[in-house]
């Protein structure tokens, strides 16, 4: 299990949950994806649907408001993503072998794309800064970071590094990376907060070749911090390539460091706290953290 408080779920679960709540679906081939997501299981329903259930236990209540707000900002980011994105279908009743709600959604084709296998590629560079700024464009309605998660005060995140630091003894060089987070917490903001996807790791994006087709987990889509997007530049991109991206969106100078730090606070998390549950999501925190390495000498 990655996580100390996971709930149980498996096909024979869903496949009884489907039946009761959703028996349209009831004749459709049911499969769990063993995809390096962290937050979900999910299981493709036939050809067309995808079920997501959360993987960390937590209040039934709280888990149904969460799943209500994904939908409304999944819809929401469709509307402004130029690339294909799930739609939600509808939200699944807690069972007496799974104790929480779980969403149904539209199940979108493409290979899920990895931190090292378009690295190279400008046009996959130039897809990503399309996306960046299609959502940018979008209007935030008066509203503002909402405080959860990355997109706010990098200060804010110093008790998750400590922790990330201590864990990361014997993993990474700690005395270096805690010099390089000493700098990068202390940038200025660099502008008004913007619509952002929130969380573009390569996970969450789908390819065809060099080319984006489909971006996942649009369910945290709204206003944060403009560099927070620009984490899929390390993620993903070596150096001339992440060039490309920062030249196709502006991005100033504190823009561009900013999503550095951003890209820095979620790797420094990724590597000790999945490296025996996880190791491609280990391996990512380590790839992005060496590119931001090579991006500030």
């Amino acid at each position: 299990m990655m996580h100390s408080d996971q709930v149980h779920i498996d096909a024979d679960i869903v496949r009884e949950m489907i039946f009761d709540q959703f028996p349209e679906y009831r004749h459709e081939r049911i499969v769990q994806l063993g995809a390096i997501g962290t937050v979900n299981a999910i299981f493709r329903i036939g050809s067309r649907v995808a079920a997501r259930f959360p993987l960390r236990a937590m209040e039934p209540v709280e888990c149904a408001n969460m799943l209500r707000n994904e939908a409304a900002a999944m819809t929401e980011f469709a509307a402004h993503s130029p690339f294909a994105c799930p739609r939600p279908i509808g939200i699944g009743q807690p069972g007496p072998l799974y104790p929480l709600p779980w969403a149904m959604q539209s199940w979108i084709e493409g290979d899920v794309a990895t931190h090292d296998g378009l690295a190279a590629s400008t046009t996959f560079a130039l897809d990503i800064a399309k996306l960046i700024a299609s959502l940018r464009a979008a209007d935030t309605h008066g509203r503002r970071f909402d405080g959860q998660g990355r997109g706010g005060s990098l200060p804010d995140h110093d008790d998750w590094m400590s922790i990330c630091f201590k864990n990361s003894e014997g993993l990474l060089d700690v005395s270096r990376l805690r010099r390089i987070w000493a700098r990068l917490r202390e940038l200025p903001p660099s502008g008004l907060d913007v619509m952002s996807h929130r969380d573009l790791i390569p996970a969450n994006l789908l390819v065809r070749g060099d080319r984006l087709v489909g971006v996942l987990d649009s369910g945290s889509f709204g206003p944060a911090d403009p560099a927070l997007d620009l984490v899929a530049a390390w993620h993903l991109f070596d150096s001339s390539r992440r060039e490309a991206v920062r030249s196709h969106l502006g991005s100033s100078q504190v823009e561009w460091q900013r999503g550095a730090a951003w890209a820095f606070q979620q790797a420094m998390g990724l590597v000790w706290y999945y490296r025996g549950t996880n190791p491609a999501m280990s391996a990512l925190g380590r790839s992005t953290l060496s590119r931001i390495i090579d991006d500030l000498i």
